[in-house]
């Protein structure tokens, strides 16, 4: 029997420990955080940090593991990587998974090989940030270089407002850095969502419409996901030509990957993220019900050396998916959802409510802070775009 080892225990990885189980395989989890509900429903856990290389290398070896996961686990992706490599498992490239993984180290090498990427420089201290103020377009984003989930990022106007959006960003990254980069903006709706590489060829790469809660105490946090995009077919071209000219350059392997894009308003794509995990939110959860590809399973055949099966292209969508994070404005106690008559009945193809009445919840300042997904069909894209331009038009989150 193959064990695979899952770095990380939070709910976005019950469907890999499915598909682990559904492969007669054996699921071992590890974090250092004990009550995580995925140990529940793994056949072992160990209480190791995922950031800690040696350990988990420790822990891989003394239990002959097949595989290494760390999906929809952005701090253990390295980790993964290096352990690995360690051991001979399938794993990319460490040095490629490093570049990936800081957002300064991945924008440097954006720009050395010639990519659409906007000026960006990575700082330990706000002061350094500060004297090269002036090299940089305003507004910024002000980010941590290790950090996924939208957390610590600030827009800043001016300079003025660096120091407070550096020490903030800082207080999310591990290793105590920030970047501060040219903020792009956007033509329409940018995409985040999962794609899946063979040997390095791209050979399912999907783009969706990211959407955001302009009411949300943090704005940068996506709140919502659509499928098809509406990002002009001329662009989701040549941001897949761009995927798969860095997936070459990288020497990338066999893996799912969440991705982030957009076009610039000087018309321009952008690849703005590539990371060698699933993504959170659900992404390849709702991939599978829109298009019928199951890229969990897969990740789990690549991490532990199996053929893949069933990806045979791009995908094609059973008419037009979105995806809700359900989040409230504010703190306080979660007291019900509540939806517009027929509406819940007719168009949600799934509902996730990850708290019951009672509960505290707090305003969505990150991805953590989410309270469960709804998972819509529509019939076409004209009537997605009509609910789907003000969520709180069919469904409110009651919060006392």
């Amino acid at each position: 029997m193959k064990k695979v080892l899952l770095l990380g225990g939070s709910m976005y990885i019950l469907p890999v420990i499915e598909a682990i189980h559904d492969l007669g395989y054996y699921a071992i989890t590890c974090d250092y955080l004990p009550d995580n509900i995925a140990h529940k429903y793994s056949d072992e856990y160990h209480n190791v940090s995922i950031i800690d290389k040696e350990a988990v290398l420790e822990l891989a070896r003394s239990l002959k593991v097949d595989g290494i996961m760390s999906f929809a686990c952005d701090p253990g992706v390295e980790t993964a990587a290096y352990v690995s490599e360690k051991l001979g498992l399938p794993t990319h490239p460490y040095k490629s998974v490093e570049i990936l993984q800081n957002k300064a180290k991945f924008r440097q090498f954006l720009a050395d090989n010639g990519f659409n990427v906007p000026l960006a420089k990575g700082y330990s201290d706000w002061k350094t940030a500060l004297e090269d103020a002036g090299m940089f377009r305003w507004p910024v984003i002000v980010k941590p270089t290790d950090s996924a989930g939208s957390k610590g990022v600030t827009k800043v106007d001016t300079p003025n407002g660096l120091k407070e959006a550096a020490e903030y960003a800082i207080t999310f990254s591990k290793t105590k850095s920030f970047i501060v980069e040219e903020f792009i903006e956007k033509i329409g709706h940018s995409s985040d969502t999962d794609s899946f590489s063979i040997d390095g060829e791209l050979v399912f790469c999907s783009f969706s419409s990211q959407r955001f809660d302009g009411n949300a105490a943090n704005p940068y946090t996506p709140s919502a996901y659509s499928w098809p995009s509406t990002m002009p077919t001329e662009i989701q071209k040549e941001l897949r030509s761009e995927l798969q000219r860095l997936f070459r350059l990288l020497d990338l392997k066999t893996s799912v990957f969440n991705i982030e894009t957009r076009q610039g308003t000087d018309g321009k794509p952008y690849i703005m993220e590539v990371s060698p995990r699933g993504g959170g939110n659900r992404l390849s959860e709702v991939l599978r019900m829109a298009s019928g590809v199951d890229l969990i399973t897969n990740a789990v055949r690549a991490a532990v050396g199996d053929e893949i099966v069933g990806i045979n292209g791009d995908p094609v969508y059973n008419g037009a998916w979105a995806e809700v994070i359900l989040h409230s404005d504010e703190d306080g106690i979660f007291d019900s959802l509540e939806f517009i008559p027929d509406f819940e009945e007719s168009k949600v193809a799934e509902k996730q409510l990850w708290v019951k009445k009672g509960d505290a919840v707090h305003k969505f300042t990150g991805a953590n802070f989410a309270i469960g997904t709804l998972v819509l069909r529509f019939d076409d894209q004209e009537e997605l775009e009509k609910y789907m331009a003000d969520v709180s038009s069919f469904v409110k989150v009651i919060v006392k």
